[in-house]
């Protein structure tokens, strides 16, 4: 196999401090190689995968097992309820703030996670987005009451593919804050992604995994089987009455809400929850790869090739 593996090294920085960012789309081996890192570094992980910050999704979320969370240190997991509003820029204060106090006792420090945009307001910072009139706001979300979210996101893929083939696009917050952005700017939202040259006091370096689409596709699948024997319709069936929160409108629940709902049948529930995952990976694919600093590396890669290849960057 042809080995593939990221590296982003940021200037112009004087402290000697770095991050170690691991990223890559869903069922890759992050989470495997991020305590294998940690371990190695002796230093601690950060997660950013928005869909693991929920204390009451565990199993749908792939969340990093007991033993998984004892063999190092990690943050950011099951911090939060799903009743509790919670967005990418609360993400960026506060991991900034243990950041912070992470590097005060370590020069390294792990993230991981593959909700492309909560790493780059870490790794980048958040852009800066023109102020719109509320009112456009308030359209699309009586549209998404009348219509259903195809309507948005027929309306996302006319005025900005980019950003379409990119985001969470069964996320209603996601589509609407793209097409208030698009339509109040007269610009594609895609247009003021990368802007913001956000200085940092440590250094990034981004180790992206991949792999062929049908081994992508089959470690989902499996992944998918594993999570319903693991229990995934008792916790989604516990999660039933909160199934209009935000947090909820995610894969492998919102499929099994329509199960329970008596919309679909089971099977077809779980092989839905297959598809958006695939489908899901793609678009991480499709957001990690508008980063031409980013070189890839196989899945399989041996950990002392990485760790050769990190050493040699640090050490720059």
């Amino acid at each position: 196999m042809v080995l593939n593996f990221a590296i982003n090294v940021a200037t112009n920085y004087t402290m000697n401090k770095f991050l170690i960012s691991i990223v890559g789309p869903t069922a890759i081996g992050k989470t495997a190689l991020s305590i294998k890192l940690a371990q190695h570094f002796n230093t601690e992980i950060i997660s950013a995968d928005s869909r693991q910050f929920y204390k009451e999704m565990s199993i749908g979320t792939a969340v990093p097992s007991q033993a998984e969370q004892a063999s190092a240190k990690h943050h950011f997991i099951h911090h939060k309820s799903i009743t509790e509003d919670y967005n990418v820029g609360a993400f960026e204060k506060e991991a900034m703030t243990i950041l912070n106090q992470l590097y005060e006792s370590h020069d390294i420090v792990i993230m991981v996670g593959g909700s492309g945009l909560y790493v780059d307001a870490v790794t980048k910072g958040l852009d800066d987005f023109p102020k719109v009139d509320t009112s456009i706001r308030t359209a699309l979300n009586n549209q998404l009451q009348s219509e259903g979210i195809s309507s948005l996101q027929d309306r996302l893929k006319l005025l900005d593919p980019l950003t379409y083939n990119s985001i969470a696009i069964d996320n209603p917050q996601r589509v609407i804050r793209a097409l208030e952005i698009s339509i109040g700017s007269s610009k594609p939202y895609s247009s003021f992604l990368n802007k913001k040259d956000t200085k940092r006091a440590f250094k990034t370096i981004t180790i992206g995994l991949k792999a062929e689409r049908e081994i992508i596709y089959s470690r989902i699948n499996k992944r998918v089987d594993n999570m319903i024997g693991e229990g995934l319709i008792n916790e989604a069936q516990n999660l039933l009455t909160h199934q209009k929160l935000n947090a909820l409108n995610t894969v492998g629940y919102k499929e099994l809400f329509n199960y329970f709902n008596q919309v679909w049948a089971l099977d077809f529930a779980i092989s839905e929850i297959k598809k958006n995952t695939r489908r899901f990976a793609k678009r991480q694919l499709t957001w990690f790869k508008k980063d031409p600093s980013i070189i890839w590396f196989d899945y399989e890669d041996e950990l002392s090739n990485i760790l050769e290849t990190l050493q040699k960057r640090i050490k720059l």
